[in-house]
């Protein structure tokens, strides 16, 4: 089974390995997922909250390469800026948007890291057709290294941002002339108004999902439990097994068998005393073979 967390790569570390040296670069997110007890995951590569390029050094990236091959099973996914809008009609913020993701698309490539994570963001006032039209266009415009594919991950849907309905992900396969695929973020889904709490309901949601946009678009799953419920579009994440999708809903989710070959990335809170080394292991608890 491939899970692992959202993890930081800030700060100095030292290796599992206690003659290995203080790292304090992107190496810091392949012995921080060892920690945690799993073997993918995803990482900022810079501050998300401002527009900064990834500050990556050749010695950085090659050590982050050879760590991971020996040491995960993989994949890692980048994920953007939440400042990133592919959808903006804004031209400031379109251009600032694409310099964003072109940054991190370039950094995956150095790093090896097959996938760029990234919302389509809101049309604030261009409209559904609109936005999707925007991010399309935005998308193809960006050079995308041939080993690099970008994810658009799946939305709350609160307000004017696009994501939340699998219309806005067929739409905007659809448009793009680029191979893009798609991230579920399980809470967004269930939020969004898709039901993922007993086993039937994700088989109608996953069922759903293949019929409007395709399984074959799906790359990875941000596996989160929510804090609340069914079609609310509020966005918080909870424990795995302890938000309104529960035990019986994630354990559907990770034994299904059009999901259970995908690699989930947790970005489940740090909160009650537990964190991402918990909700991991109680993940794996779930998973019928593990």
């Amino acid at each position: 089974m491939n899970v692992g967390a959202h993890v930081s790569i800030s700060g100095s570390r030292v290796s599992s390995d206690d003659e290995t040296p203080p790292y304090s670069d992107i190496r810091n997110a392949v012995h921080r997922q060892l920690a945690f007890g799993g073997n993918c995951g995803q990482v900022f590569t810079t501050s998300p909250q401002v527009w900064a390029q990834p500050e990556l050094s050749d010695e950085a990236a090659e050590g982050f390469r050879e760590e991971s091959d020996e040491l995960l099973e993989g994949p890692w996914v980048i994920h953007s800026a939440y400042l990133v809008n592919l959808c903006t009609p804004k031209d400031d913020l379109r251009r600032k948007s694409k310099e964003s993701m072109q940054a991190e698309l370039d950094a995956a490539e150095k790093l090896g890291i097959p996938y760029v994570n990234v919302h389509l963001g809101a049309h604030t006032g261009a409209g559904v057709e609109g936005g999707l039209d925007n991010a399309a266009s935005l998308i193809d415009e960006l050079d995308v290294p041939e080993d690099v594919q970008i994810l658009i991950e799946s939305d709350a849907g609160s307000g004017t941002k696009l994501g939340g309905e699998f219309e806005h992900l067929a739409g905007i396969i659809e448009r793009t002339e680029t191979d893009i695929g798609i991230c579920i973020d399980t809470a967004h889904t269930l939020v969004a108004g898709n039901d993922l709490t007993t086993p039937e309901a994700v088989d109608e949601t996953v069922g759903r999902f293949d019929d409007e946009v395709g399984l074959e678009h799906l790359e990875y799953i941000h596996l989160n439990d929510s804090k609340h419920d069914v079609g609310t579009h509020k966005d918080e994440h909870a424990h795995v097994g302890e938000g309104y999708i529960g035990e019986d809903g994630m354990r559907a989710i990770v034994n299904h068998p059009d999901l259970r070959e995908l690699p989930f990335a947790l970005e489940t809170p740090t909160e009650d005393g537990r964190g991402f080394a918990w909700n991991i292991e109680k993940v794996k608890e779930l998973r019928d073979d593990v």
